[in-house]
């Protein structure tokens, strides 16, 4: 199978939402309201910030938004279309944004999950990342995690 990652244009922004809302579908009965990333406007990030998208065979089949600030880059959405899942593209995204990282010669990657979202903790620690805080949401927590560049 042809695999791509390109930079998403506004024109992508329904692929964006589509394939965010199916793949946090699953944790809605988790913490019993829509994550955040459910709810974002993903043409305003495709506008304001940068989003790349792995296109195979001419199917959007995972993305990584990210915002590039001072010292780091950080990933503040990672989703895999369900029928893609378990097949190492949400890695393979996070690894590519840890790629554009170290070019832009970047200290660090920062990302965060919601503490309930166990999976994704696991995942993080195995590429890498480490907490770096907890903070207390009105749900929750949110577990701040960073992996030096």
């Amino acid at each position: 199978m042809s695999e791509t990652i390109r930079t998403a244009t506004l024109a992508d922004a329904d692929a964006v939402t589509t394939i965010t809302r199916a793949a946090y579908a699953k944790w809605v009965p988790v913490i019993g309201r829509e994550p955040l990333p459910m709810k974002a406007d993903h043409a305003a990030h495709i506008r304001d910030h940068r989003t790349d998208l792995l296109v195979v065979e001419d199917e959007v089949a995972a993305l990584v938004e990210i915002n590039q600030r001072r010292d780091d880059l950080l990933i503040e959405n990672v989703a895999v279309a369900p029928r893609f899942q378990k097949l190492g593209y949400g890695r393979k995204m996070v690894a590519h944004a840890e790629s554009l990282a170290a070019e832009a010669r970047f200290e660090a990657v920062r990302l965060y999950t919601n503490a309930k979202f166990e999976d994704n903790v696991r995942l993080y620690s195995s590429l890498g990342y480490d907490v770096e805080r907890e903070e207390a949401i009105s749900d929750g927590v949110l577990v701040h995690m960073v992996k030096a560049i």
